[in-house]
């Protein structure tokens, strides 16, 4: 059970690292279409965004044009960002494994219900953006007005673009 305070980030701050994080390495991906990583990659890969899926589980097999890896030591591709979908408890291995392979990586990403205190203060301490607790695609269909705060679509349609990502 979680018991930490979920922190709150501005629009703007999402904005912005959403805007400045294109490549994505993304922990635990799956390739059940059902489960929300493999929702959420695909999603993101058609707005743009390259993932490259993580799961030891499905190493050598492709997920939307990238070979899935086993572990972070295995790209060779520059990384702005790595997104973890694992439990709280393996964040600190994984930020651990992240700083040692890419050292220019700009943010540590925890999906929805993920949150660890001292693997965000570490990741901040190394100078990267942390976003614990939220989902990028959620984001950026709230940003865009396609869905409200808790991820229900809003029904709002406008002819203007949202210049935010």
């Amino acid at each position: 059970m979680i018991t930490e305070a979920r922190e709150t980030y501005s629009p703007v701050y999402i904005a912005e690292v959403l805007r400045e994080n294109k490549v994505i390495a993304s922990i635990g991906m799956s390739l059940n279409p059902i489960k929300p990583s493999f929702l959420v990659g695909r999603w993101l890969s058609l707005r743009g965004f390259t993932i490259i899926p993580v799961n030891p589980a499905y190493a050598g097999q492709e997920m939307w044009g990238k070979t899935t890896r086993g572990e972070l030591n295995e790209i060779k591709e520059h990384v702005d960002m790595v997104q973890i979908f694992r439990r709280s408890e393996a964040v600190p291995a994984i930020l651990e494994a992240a700083l040692e392979h890419f050292p220019k990586l700009k943010t540590l990403w925890m999906q929805l219900g993920v949150r660890h205190t001292e693997a965000a203060t570490k990741a901040r301490a190394h100078g990267l953006e942390v976003v614990q607790d939220l989902c990028p695609k959620m984001e950026l269909q709230r940003l865009s007005g396609e869905l409200g705060r808790f991820g229900v679509n809003t029904g709002f349609v406008t002819s203007r673009l949202l210049p935010l990502i």
